[in-house]
């Protein structure tokens, strides 16, 4: 699954913190810093999947999800 964009982009050191607990770009007491940190375990962590973030200031952003599909064929 792809998220897409139109917005301003993220710039590269942000993108290296945004699947951070905790980390937000909010001011202090507007957010919590854990949504992404949430997907990342979800999808990650719980499914085995991965969660891609492409970014470029000035171009919008893209997240690709991907989770695996199991069969049972027992």
């Amino acid at each position: 699954m792809r998220i897409i964009d139109n917005g301003p982009g993220i710039p590269q050191e942000v993108q290296k913190k945004l699947f951070d607990p905790f980390f937000t770009t909010k001011p202090t007491g507007k957010g919590t810093g854990l949504g992404l940190s949430i997907s990342y375990q979800i999808i990650v962590e719980k499914h085995g999947g991965n969660i891609i973030c492409c970014s470029a200031t000035g171009e919008g952003t893209t997240f690709i999800i991907k989770i695996p599909v199991k069969q049972n064929l027992g």
